[in-house]
């Protein structure tokens, strides 16, 4: 049966991050210490060939190694649409539940499906993305984030599969939750970045956070999709404003 492999720093109650695309959990390197000066953070990779199914049950394992089997979740991209579905799935396992720069449903669907034809059958290598990120770094990253970060991101991302990555977009095809945000009832926060060209994170944080009873919603001001390696922001410390709320 499949573990994940899951890297654990800091001490107190339960933190876990969920990766996005890319899977490998490494991309969260800036603000594990942050965050491990309150919590006992746990990262961990996202198996290659897997079901929604299966990578919410791989999140449900890492927390329930836990003494307490309760955590709080956050989710990243990708990853906020596995948190989501996770808090459907296991509420009670659910302390608080955070989702950065995600979505209830992929939209639209024709790009993801055009991605996916592209990996699937265009016969390039793939080590050609690293040069589709480089090229597109602008777009992606917050405008503030240094040249050695994104330097790092793109040598992180290149450990990345083709496998993994067309098996994530496919998973997409079939996510869809906007039915049931309403049965999510643990403490919530949406973060959404104002110049996500990705996808339209404020839009998309809006309408979930319209729909989840009680939840917050922060913008986050003058970055970008990729903004976990942005110098100017410290999840740990929007965590602390947040829970002094909640």
């Amino acid at each position: 049966m499949y573990k994940p492999q899951v890297r654990l720093a800091g001490d107190g109650p339960l933190l876990v991050l969920v990766p996005g695309m890319d899977g490998t959990g490494e991309l969260f390197y800036r603000q594990v210490p942050l965050l491990a000066r309150r919590y006992r953070v746990a990262t961990y990779a996202l198996r290659e060939d897997a079901t929604m199914e299966d990578l919410v049950a791989d999140l449900a394992d890492v927390i329930g190694a836990a003494p307490d089997r309760r955590a709080t979740v956050v989710g990243e991209s990708f990853g906020g649409a596995i948190a989501l579905s996770f808090a459907l799935a296991h509420p009670r396992m659910l302390q608080r539940l955070v989702v950065l720069n995600s979505f209830p449903r992929f939209l639209p669907q024709r790009r993801l499906n055009l991605a996916i034809a592209l990996l699937s059958a265009v016969p390039f290598p793939w080590q050609a993305m690293s040069v589709v990120r480089r090229l597109t770094a602008f777009r992606l990253h917050s405008r503030h984030t240094h040249a050695r970060e994104i330097e790092r991101f793109l040598e992180l991302t290149a450990r990345t599969t083709r496998r993994g990555y067309l098996r994530r977009l496919q998973v997409l095809r079939q996510y869809d939750v906007r039915e049931r945000l309403g049965e999510i009832r643990a403490p919530t926060l949406f973060l959404a970045s104002d110049r996500d060209h990705l996808v339209p994170a404020v839009q998309q944080a809006r309408y979930m956070a319209e729909r989840v009873a009680g939840a917050t919603l922060q913008v986050l001001r003058g970055h970008g999709h990729i903004c976990l390696i942005a110098p100017d922001l410290d999840l740990g410390q929007i965590l602390d404003d947040w829970t002094r709320t909640c």
